[in-house]
């Protein structure tokens, strides 16, 4: 039987189930990013909606049972960044300049489905390195389990723009810059690449203009969490 691209990418999905964990030590220096970064967590369920409105317009069919398994996928990972941040603690006023990027991001002009292949793209997957580099054990995995959806997600969701002939706006771009530079900003340089600000700047750009980061390579060595040092209650559940 041959498989549509669709079909193709969902069958390379799987499920998972966020727990709670405990918090641990992150990298020093970084602290204050990863507040920001946690902050935007609150972007997880407007992609979701930014795709549910996507659906009620002319995406292709076959695209449609993807589309809606990723809805899904996006609480997921709301929940499971929800349990870092009620672990690791939040920045009052991080969480509300996030609310105000997320609020800038809902009321762009470019089409949700757009606005959703950008957000994931360019945005989230520079975060989700940046907790694997940075952040503690708990953070390490999810960003693990959430990566892996959000391959899929990225191939999807640029199919769709690609068949609809969609574009992307100069004024989208501004805000993928603005929102990424708000989280990155309490860095400098630093010997550190990990913990350099420029360094994660140059990767949203890459993957905004290249569709690839070839620095953040080492993420592909992405190792599950070995049980001796996490708390059970740390570990994923996986079906």
């Amino acid at each position: 039987m041959n498989l549509n691209p669709y079909q193709k990418l969902l069958k390379r999905k799987r499920k998972w189930t966020p727990v709670k964990m405990t918090a641990g030590a992150c990298k020093e220096g970084a602290e204050e990013t990863i507040l920001r970064a946690l902050a935007l967590r609150h972007m997880e369920l407007p992609v979701g909606d930014f795709i549910t409105d996507a659906l009620s317009s002319e995406v292709p069919d076959l695209a449609r049972e993807i589309l809606l398994s990723n809805v899904n996928d996006e609480i997921n990972h709301d929940i499971a960044l929800g349990y870092v941040a009620s672990a690791y603690g939040v920045d009052e006023k991080a969480e509300a300049e996030a609310l105000r990027l997320k609020a800038a991001w809902e009321a762009h002009p470019d089409h949700t489905i757009t606005k959703a292949l950008v957000a994931e793209r360019a945005i989230f997957f520079v975060l989700l390195p940046f907790f694997r580099f940075n952040g503690d054990a708990g953070m390490r995995t999810i960003s693990a389990d959430i990566s892996r959806d959000e391959q899929v997600h990225v191939a999807v969701n640029s199919l769709v723009h690609t068949e609809l002939g969609y574009n992307i706006s100069p004024s989208l771009d501004k805000l993928r810059k603005a929102t990424i530079n708000w989280v990155m900003q309490p860095l400098g340089e630093h010997s550190d690449r990990y913990l350099n600000k420029k360094f994660w700047l140059d990767q949203s750009d890459n993957l905004m203009y290249q569709g690839k980061a070839p620095q953040l390579a080492a993420t592909r060595a992405a190792r599950m969490p070995a049980f001796f040092e996490h708390a059970n209650t740390n570990l994923p559940q996986y079906a």
